[in-house]
């Protein structure tokens, strides 16, 4: 099974803007899962954990995860106003990792997923 990493906003001004994405991106998870791959959501593994570390632990996280454990990232929207996601993107890029984008990619992520051959 093909590994996609889920990346896109966590932060909001607001508690319930930061439950938002936790869902958006644990239901694009879901999604994965449904299409034959592992969804790897890192904003449901630290869900609401806002304080128990410092930020760029976090982030240092999440890039760990990113680079050990997934063959390719999926991006929601918002990306471009979160940095965290942008140096998710950044470092896939680096990795040489498939890169997908929510939702116009998802014929072309389930292709990927189908793919065999590698």
């Amino acid at each position: 099974m093909r590994v996609v990493y889920v990346a896109g906003p966590y932060a909001a001004p607001t508690i319930l803007g930061r439950i938002r994405n936790i869902v958006r991106a644990w239901k694009v998870a879901a999604w994965v899962w449904r299409q034959g791959g592992v969804g790897l959501c890192p904003h449901a593994m630290t869900a609401l954990m806002d304080r128990a570390a410092p930020r760029e632990a976090f982030l240092q996280g999440d890039l760990e995860l990113l680079r050990r454990a997934a063959d390719a990232i999926l991006v929601l929207p918002g990306w471009e106003q979160s940095a965290g996601t942008r140096g998710e993107i950044a470092e896939a890029e680096r990795l040489q990792k498939p890169l997908f984008y929510w939702p116009p990619d998802q014929a072309g992520l389930c292709e990927w997923l189908n793919d065999r051959k590698e």
